[in-house]
């Protein structure tokens, strides 16, 4: 089975899972659900730590690249660790088949730490921003390359209107086009290609440096060291997003490690890195 099929079978399953949502009319009551949740916490404030590189650490069992990962790991009792050790915001796998993750999951984390919740899953329809928002989610991820640009737009709205902030991930420069257009304010550079599965953290770091300067930033794997993360702030990052390195070592010591690193500005990232033609206006 090819990386490539793997994406293919992942984001077919997950139309079947909506399609069954909608079927049972599970987004009603996830509406009313969602209007009855608690306020939501300041995400997006979160990330924006100044001069430093906050932390996003993820919650995963398992993943299609890495198989199992820690499968017995307890939600509640890794998020608390990771709280403790300087996650500015915590990310949470809520895929059962790919990932061994629930929504359960994610109201385990919420009654287990103050700080922002992401609820990561490959969002496709409303009803999924319902979900989260209902099960204490702060955030949600809107992955572009598997969304039209009217779909991202109308979740990207959605998201607004429930109080979610939404990180939108791309991989190249077009995705990251697509997602400036649609008016994404936390722009996710992932160093996989969820094409091929491969990872390359030097390129999505040069394309992280070419971010606008209203737009937090936030690198997305390929982070499995304290200088990774060193890196992604000299690039400019806002925030790293770090799961499968944290959950196959130490949490407490691996977020630890990746926290407080100095975030340069990246216009002058992207001086340093020799890109021309750079105005005042274009990166902070």
């Amino acid at each position: 089975m090819t990386p490539n099929t793997i994406l293919d079978e992942i984001l077919a399953a997950k139309r079947e899972e909506v399609a069954r949502l909608q079927l049972f009319r599970r987004a009603i009551r996830a509406q009313a659900e969602a209007e009855e949740a608690p306020p939501p916490r300041g995400f997006e404030s979160a990330l924006r730590r100044p001069g430093e590189v906050a932390v996003i650490a993820e919650f995963k069992r398992r993943s299609p690249s890495a198989g199992e990962i820690n499968p017995y790991a307890q939600v509640a009792g890794v998020a608390s660790v990771y709280a403790a050790g300087g996650a500015s915001a915590i990310s949470i796998l809520t895929d059962g088949p790919w990932f061994g993750g629930s929504l359960d999951d994610l109201r385990s984390a919420r009654g287990a730490v103050g700080v922002p919740l992401l609820r990561k899953d490959f969002t496709l329809d409303s009803v999924q921003l319902y979900e989260a928002r209902a099960a204490g989610a702060d955030a949600v991820l809107l992955i572009v390359r598997a969304l039209a640009d009217t779909r991202l737009r109308e979740l990207l709205e959605l998201s607004g209107e429930l109080g979610l902030a939404a990180l939108v991930e791309a991989h190249d420069e077009e995705e990251i086009d697509r997602a400036l257009e649609a008016g994404a304010r936390i722009v996710g550079v992932n160093a996989r290609d969820l094409a091929t599965f491969e990872v390359d953290l030097e390129q999505s770091l040069r394309l992280i440096a070419r971010l606008p300067a209203e737009v937090v930033a936030v690198a997305e794997s390929g982070i499995r060291s304290s200088e990774d993360a060193a890196a992604a702030g000299r690039a400019g990052a806002d925030a790293v997003l770090v799961g499968g390195w944290l959950m196959a070592g130490d949490p407490a010591a691996g977020v630890e490690a990746l926290a407080g690193h100095p975030r340069r500005p990246r216009r002058a990232a992207m001086q340093a890195a020799g890109v021309e033609g750079v105005d005042a206006g274009d990166a902070s």
